[in-house]
């Protein structure tokens, strides 16, 4: 009888594969997923291989049988096995844990598809530039493999377009396409754009998808009947056929970057998978990350670019405004310019990254603040629910009609949300039709959609939302944006803030003018002095980077460094304590030379859910020895952890909050 050896989504211990009998019904075999007693329950497994033989040490009286097996045809093979088996290496994770993020958790394939019905429509055929035909050329071009590009452009230039005819070049030499996007929710008219374009050969993977509707496209995939995958970072794990290209649109956005184990980013995944395949990796932003940037400087990616719209549009002006001195949310600036454009027919754009209606709960008198009982975090007065809210966690409770610490009247929120402007901009401009999308409005499946297609058809006269708003969007009548509030990030401690703030102005005012030469920005500030606003104001991208990176090679910070970080969770604050005290104990004679650790230290946000949360940063110039080390140190730490506390490990982390 063969013997089956299954990993689990559990995390990497002393022991991640485990040997059991063959299912009752013998349907068992690498590729499938089963389900099998694994302690006191029944887990779903994933079977890596089937032997003949069993190790000396283990006993076949001791093993126990398959309950289950789920899948009629495998859902991977050895060429995902092996890609996981690097994601569980890169990432410090279980195997079973990586596998569990590249396969889609259905257990039933349905018959439906993304685009359904749609074989051969084609959508209109544009003209390219000059530039665009030469960055199409050198995309699809003989060079040598794996081609790394970087197509950096102004908003508007046409980067969706060349992308789309890479795609179809590739397509026509039977190969196939990997075409990644920021959030789903975020990206309609380029799911639109592909669905159009390739019909029944296309298909996207997203989180939106119910399991099934997922694990069905998964399948028709890897049967090699879908030829394009488009979807946000778990797409970049499809099992494609012959893959010759992968895309990154807005290359930049933190969503590519995974926030639970394996804590993966698709554009790492996309780099190993380009070369292993042979295949030319495209990126493309209007702001690219630091990283990118440094690499384009060395010539390490090639640079192609485009630098003019091609709509009729124009560079929109943008003007800096200071909200020191205003009695409300919208400057009498912004005011002026919202009622110019109303007269002109055309469409305004409110942009503001904070939702609720005021996020800050002060007491004058007694200094009281209202924070959440399980976060070191305010709480967010949402005024449509009627609660004060926390972003992190979910708690909410009934505002307070009174200081609760010293009864006093001198209490409120203050600060304010995409609510507060919804108010502000009804009562000052009554007669204009003002849609809000962020996530309290859009919760509703296809929400965002209908609001964004209304607000496109001429709908809406101004369209106020969060970052859902702020990039891969195209309106032909939008004349105005407003970006309400541009200092909402930079006071976070975390040194990607400046490099985030600079990045959602310039993608924001992006949308401004990009059909019409007078496209208007108003970026409402309390800092007007500070680089990372006054940059993206004038659309300096060579001087923002240059000083960004300079400050980063000064502060020892990434490009110029990696860092791994460890995170330790725990109810109790003295576990959470010396569980970093004793990482960093066993790291220090364990550094490599050139490299260092910081920590352990409370992280900015001390507390989440009831969780205290310490955090150490192992850093070092090259990624290779820092691996090494974490091996060793998370070999030692293990032996005698604490299970009361949980350890998170993020490798390349983006954010250190």
């Amino acid at each position: 009888m063969p013997y089956l050896d299954l990993v689990f989504d559990i995390p990497h211990r002393d022991r991640e594969v485990f040997t059991y009998l063959m299912d009752p019904n013998g349907a068992a075999s690498p590729g499938k997923r089963a389900l099998a007693p694994f302690g006191r329950r029944e887990s779903l497994g994933y079977i890596i291989a089937e032997k003949a033989l069993l190790p000396r040490d283990v006993a076949e009286e001791s093993l126990k049988p398959l309950r289950r097996v789920v899948d009629k045809a495998p859902v991977f093979d050895e060429g995902d096995l092996a890609l996981a088996r690097w994601v569980a290496g890169y990432y410090l994770c279980g195997l079973g844990e990586a596998l569990a993020a590249m396969i889609p958790s259905g257990r039933r394939v349905g018959p439906s598809s993304s685009f359904q019905d749609e074989e051969g429509i084609t959508g209109e055929s544009l003209l390219l530039s000059g530039e665009q035909q030469r960055a199409l050329e050198a995309i699809t071009g003989e060079g040598p493999s794996p081609a790394l590009f970087y197509l950096y452009g102004v908003t508007g230039s046409g980067k969706t377009e060349v992308f789309i005819r890479a795609a179809e070049e590739f397509l026509a030499r039977g190969k196939s396409v990997i075409y990644l996007v920021p959030e789903i929710s975020l990206t309609h008219q380029t799911a639109e754009a592909i669905g159009r374009r390739f019909g029944s050969r296309a298909a996207t993977i997203h989180s939106g998808m119910s399991p099934s509707a997922r694990l069905n496209e998964w399948m028709r995939i890897r049967k090699g009947e879908v030829r394009i995958v488009a979807g946000p970072r778990s797409a970049v794990f499809a099992p494609v056929q012959d893959l010759a290209l992968i895309i990154i649109d807005e290359e930049q956005d933190g969503s590519y970057k995974s926030g639970s184990t394996p804590r993966y980013h698709a554009r790492q995944v996309a780099m190993r998978r380009a070369a292993l395949a042979g295949a030319a990796l495209v990126m493309g932003s209007a702001t690219p990350s630091a990283e990118a940037w440094k690499l384009m400087g060395e010539g390490r990616i090639r640079r192609l670019d485009l630098t003019r719209r091609l709509a009729g549009g124009s560079v929109p002006e943008i003007r800096p405004v200071s909200l020191e001195h205003s009695p409300g949310c919208l400057s009498e600036e912004l005011r002026e310019e919202i009622r110019k454009t109303a007269l002109l027919g055309r469409q305004t754009i409110l942009f503001l990254n904070r939702r609720g209606f005021g996020y800050f709960y002060h007491c004058h008198s007694c200094g009281y603040e209202l924070t959440c009982r399980h976060c070191s975090v305010s709480l967010t007065y949402h005024k449509g629910k009627g609660r004060a809210v926390c972003h992190y966690c979910g708690y909410s409770v009934p505002p307070p009609t009174a200081c609760p610490q010293c009864g006093s009247l001198e209490a409120a929120f203050t600060g304010f949300g995409t609510e507060t402007i919804e108010e502000e901009v009804r009562r000052t401009f009554p007669n204009l039709r003002l849609r809000r999308a962020d996530a309290d409005t859009t919760g509703r499946k296809g929400s965002l959609k209908e609001t964004l297609e209304i607000f496109r058809a001429g709908g809406i006269d101004i369209l106020l939302g969060t970052q859902m708003v702020a990039k891969g969007l195209n309106f032909p009548g939008v004349r105005l944006v407003g970006v309400v509030f541009a200092d909402t990030g930079l006071h976070l401690p975390d040194f990607r803030a400046a490099e985030r703030t600079f990045s959602l102005i310039v993608q924001v005012a992006g949308r401004a003018g990009r059909y019409f030469p007078d496209g208007k920005v108003i970026v409402q500030t309390l800092r007007l002095r500070d680089p990372a606003i006054t940059r993206a104001c004038a659309l300096d991208l060579e001087g923002f980077y240059a000083a960004e990176l300079t400050q980063r090679q000064a502060l020892n910070f990434p490009p110029y460094t990696r860092l791994i970080r460890f995170t330790f969770r725990s109810r109790e604050a003295d576990r959470a304590d010396r569980s970093g005290q004793r990482l960093a104990a066993i790291a220090a004679p364990l550094i490599p030379p050139g490299a260092d650790f910081l920590g352990p230290a409370e992280c900015p946000i001390g507390i989440i859910a009831g969780n205290h949360r310490r955090h150490l940063l192992l850093r070092g110039p090259e990624m290779g020895p820092l691996h090494t080390a974490a091996r060793t140190i998370l070999d030692h730490y293990e032996k005698g952890r604490d299970s009361r506390v949980y350890l998170e490990i993020d490798v390349d982390p983006v954010s250190l909050l």
